[in-house]
């Protein structure tokens, strides 16, 4: 089937269409929802919480923009909507801190692996995950994430930098 096809399908309650739907997407989703929880269980959870959404409301998706894309707010929406119920988000607090930076423009990224990367932002505190996650990867502005989050610009952009200073201490510490 055809990506038209199987949300044609998805819209009739068609098990099979959502079957096909769920094996095409779970992957890339899965890889969303790990961006922003702290284990894989977390993010099973929300993988789960989002593919329900995903069936549930199927019938608004305008066939405007991609398909994926859409799909992709509704997991980055679950994540935030179970960071907020855990309360892990109330500690995202306004700070004033000075970015420090080494000058020595070496880049460790190319040493490391995707899979280690990964482990290095699930392992940042959570609200500097979920606003590295919602600016870095995801291209929210600083005003976005903090309508979405219900912090000031300001608590975005530091919290941004700590989660940045935190990666390059993490990742100096493994070369």
């Amino acid at each position: 089937m055809n990506e038209q096809q199987l949300i044609d399908g998805c819209r009739k309650g068609n098990r099979l269409a959502q079957k096909e739907l769920y094996d095409t997407y779970s992957r890339k989703m899965m890889g969303v929802c790990l961006r922003y929880a702290s284990d894989k269980e977390t993010a099973r959870d929300i993988l789960q919480d989002g593919f329900i959404k995903v069936f549930t409301s199927i019938g608004s998706f305008s066939g405007a923009g991609s398909f994926e894309g859409w799909m992709r707010k509704i997991f980055i929406n679950c994540a935030l909507e179970l960071l907020r119920k855990s309360d892990v988000l109330r500690d995202a607090v306004e700070l004033d801190y000075k970015s420090e930076t080494s000058g020595s423009g070496y880049s460790v990224i190319s040493d490391i692996s995707a899979n280690e990367l990964m482990k290095m932002v699930q392992g940042l505190p959570a609200g500097f995950r979920t606003i590295f996650n919602m600016f870095a990867i995801e291209g929210f502005s600083h005003k976005e994430i903090s309508e979405t989050l219900g912090i000031t610009e300001s608590t975005s952009r530091s919290q941004y930098t700590r989660a940045k200073q935190l990666l390059q201490r993490k990742m100096k510490d493994l070369l």
